[in-house]
């Protein structure tokens, strides 16, 4: 989703930080080829001067650096000091991680792992797959709203019914907006086919000619915190595979949840909700 406007009556000081730390997400979802600076600008709505500004300080105190070959800005070690303390918060994701790429490995498809933050579901991961992928397939740190997506559905539709009325009202009019062919009304329908087949199953709607299929990773208490997705062509997911690994990812996600509660991992803290 993209950046929400600045509250109103933001200071200066605030404003400044608010753009740099956009700054670094944007480049995070851009990661390992970065973005050049008039790309940074115009993504983010900042005026040349600006962008160059606040780029150029952010690589001053190497959170950035630069690539003269390419004249594009990338993620610096900076930041991935700041990545690595805040990593143990994240242990789900290392507990996902060899199911995850054993997975993509297995079916040759690309798997994604997600978590819940507020109404959004962020991407923390993909694993590759041998099959070919989609240029605006998810990316690390690309959100989507609830109910968008294999991942945002299958989290969605492991709410209660008075939350999911809750996230689509509010993420209704951006998701109607930028995702005209997923509606808030095809969702709604959506959810229930999820919720009766167990696993989510977006059928070339978001990327034509892609299908997806999501597993809600859930709390002993059913709480949702993330989802697992595999991602492939039309033509891999036939009906009979579909179910075979619909029916396969449930399985690892219980098997995770089971092993995070055992104490290998720790499910996602309220600070992603």
């Amino acid at each position: 989703m993209n950046t929400p406007e600045p509250p109103a009556g933001e200071t200066a000081g605030a404003q400044t930080l608010r753009r740099g730390l956009g700054i670094l997400k944007l480049l995070a979802r851009h990661q390992p080829e970065g973005l050049r600076i008039g790309e940074i600008g115009r993504r983010l709505g900042l005026s040349k001067a600006t962008a160059v500004r606040l780029t150029h300080t952010l690589a001053d105190e190497r959170f950035v650096v630069h690539d003269p070959a390419t004249r594009c800005y990338r993620l610096g070690p900076e930041s991935f000091v700041v990545g690595l303390a805040a990593e143990p918060s994240y242990s789900l994701q290392r507990l996902a991680t060899a199911s995850l790429r054993a997975l993509a490995l297995e079916t040759g498809d690309w798997v994604f792992f997600s978590v819940v933050q507020g109404l959004e579901a962020i991407c923390l991961s993909r694993e590759t797959g041998h099959g070919p992928i989609p240029s605006d397939a998810l990316r690390l740190g690309d959100r989507h709203p609830l109910g968008v997506g294999a991942g945002g559905l299958a989290i969605l539709a492991a709410l209660p019914d008075d939350e999911v009325e809750h996230a689509l009202s509010v993420n209704g009019p951006y998701i109607d907006e930028h995702f005209p062919k997923s509606p808030v009304a095809v969702i709604r329908h959506l959810v229930a086919e999820t919720r009766e087949r167990g696993y989510a199953v977006i059928p070339g709607i978001v990327v034509p000619g892609y299908w997806a299929l999501g597993v809600s990773l859930q709390q002993r208490d059913g709480r949702p915190v993330g989802a697992i997705v595999l991602v492939a062509s039309e033509s891999r997911l036939h009906p009979t595979r579909r179910a075979a690994l619909g029916e396969r990812m449930l399985n690892i996600g219980r098997d995770l949840m089971s092993r995070a509660a055992q104490g290998e991992g720790e499910a996602p803290s309220a600070a992603y909700r």
